[in-house]
């Protein structure tokens, strides 16, 4: 019997030296934002109060590739390039003939995917003396990404984390201001966006978006930083797809059938996707592209592709994009990340284009593929990530029965190592599923404006 190999790693002179940019390669140009109030296209100008021309110039770029600055290159030496693991010890326990690979970022510091984008965007930040930056976050990881780039480069961080995830893991709080970051309960009484809605309000991530947006564009010193959706943060995170394309090829791996990621706002799932849809586009590969989210959450399953706002009060740009309606106040669900109303429009332009494919899950059944994960790869996954496993689970049972011998790439964004209360819930029988209902879809879509 030959040695079986786990995990295949690249050298940190491997790593990639430029973030790829997928609007160049798409078969038709993504509809471009629109100023709210105009409801003319965006421009640079419209953008400059919150964000660097770095990052205003990556938004709208059409290079198909953006260098990585050597400053930010060094920070992602400490954890990338983060392994890929082959799941030996799951394939052998589903029976399946699927080979099965996932792309672990729960290694980064902060343990999850997020600090990809944080640390570039931190840095583009530093460069003009900004004092400090205000965002928001859901579960938590964005909120203690951002606040670790700013310890880095001497920027202070202020924090909106969404009411229920606030209430529900001090532990994620904790470790934001561990790293030095300021958080607040959102809805706050700090900004006019928040005192709209009781304090008791759960939250949700349009209502810290506005929040932190509010305040940053009052003070000169300060900008906002996003932790998703946009193109530019799209795009830092396909280092992590580029790394997948080079591990696989060591794994003696030439095409790839299938690629699952979560999808919340959809960084994570396109930092894996892109690169392989790119392969996708020319021909070189073909894989199937699934993005999963929670059925109590379903923004592309069930949502509409159309202009809405990014934010609750309707302070942020028109984006087409999927969209279960800015007002929307999703279910309290554990997997606090993947509770936006709205996908990525890069996401939704190409699922709009039939390249990518939406699948929806319950998250009881999320946490049993999630368990039975970590049992036999050791691994406790973040419950966004739960969503993409499950989906990973059920393909390679499928190949159980049919007998193909499909090569699945899953992307798992992070661990659920500060989650477990969410795991003992599950494991004490007090989770249940929460699937959005009809009424609620339809009255959350007629608070979405004509366009």
């Amino acid at each position: 019997m030959s040695e079986q190999q786990h995990k295949f790693v690249l050298d940190e002179s491997e790593m990639p030296t430029h973030w790829y940019n997928v609007v160049p390669d798409l078969p038709a140009p993504p509809p471009p934002p629109l100023h709210p109030g105009t409801r003319e296209p965006v421009g640079p100008d419209d953008l400059a109060p919150l964000f660097p021309i770095e990052l205003i110039l990556q938004e709208v770029s059409q290079e198909q590739y953006v260098e990585i600055p050597e400053a930010v290159r060094d920070v992602y030496k400490q954890w990338r390039p983060s392994p890929l693991f082959r799941a030996h010890r799951l394939e052998q326990k589903l029976g399946t003939p699927a080979r099965i690979y996932y792309k672990y970022e729960g290694v980064s510091p902060v343990g999850s995917h997020k600090l990809n984008t944080a640390a570039p965007q931190v840095y583009y930040n530093s460069l003009h003396g900004i004092r400090r930056l205000t965002t928001e976050t859901g579960a938590g990881q964005w909120g203690t990404a951002l606040s670790y780039a700013c310890a880095l480069f001497g920027i202070e961080c202020e924090v909106w984390q969404v009411g229920t995830s606030y209430d529900t893991k001090p532990q994620r709080r904790t470790l934001i201001e561990v790293f030095g970051g300021q958080v607040h309960r959102s809805p706050s009484r700090m900004t006019q966006s928040g005192q709209a809605f009781p304090e008791d309000h759960p939250g949700t991530l349009g209502i810290a978006i506005s929040e932190a947006v509010e305040v940053a564009a009052q003070a000169d010193d300060t900008k906002y930083s996003l932790g998703s959706v946009l193109n530019h943060v799209l795009m830092h995170q396909t280092i992590i797809g580029e790394e997948a394309l080079r591990q696989l090829a060591k794994a003696g791996e030439s095409s790839v059938d299938l690629v699952v990621g979560c999808a919340g706002g959809g960084s994570n799932f396109a930092g894996l996707a892109f690169p392989f849809l790119r392969e996708k586009l020319a021909g070189t590969q073909d894989p199937t592209i699934l993005a999963v989210e929670p059925t109590s959450c379903p923004t592309i399953t069930r949502g509409q592709y159309r202009y809405d706002f990014g934010d609750t009060a309707g302070l942020t740009p028109l984006m087409k994009m999927y969209t279960l309606g800015h007002q929307f106040v999703p279910s309290t669900i554990h997997a606090g990340g993947l509770r936006y109303h709205g996908m990525a429009p890069l996401v939704s332009h190409a699922v709009d284009l039939g390249l990518i494919e939406g699948r929806a899950l319950h998250q009881r059944e999320c946490f049993e593929a999630a368990v039975e994960f970590a049992r036999t790869e050791g691994v406790v996954a973040a419950p966004e990530s739960s969503h993409a496993v499950a989906q990973v689970r059920r393909e390679a049972l499928a190949c159980k029965e049919t007998g193909e011998e499909k090569v699945i790439v899953l992307g798992l964004s992070g661990h659920g190592l500060l989650e477990l209360g969410a795991y003992a819930d599950f494991l004490e029988d007090h989770l249940a599923d929460d699937p959005l209902s009809e009424d609620s879809l339809q009255a959350a879509l007629a608070h979405v404006p004509t366009v």
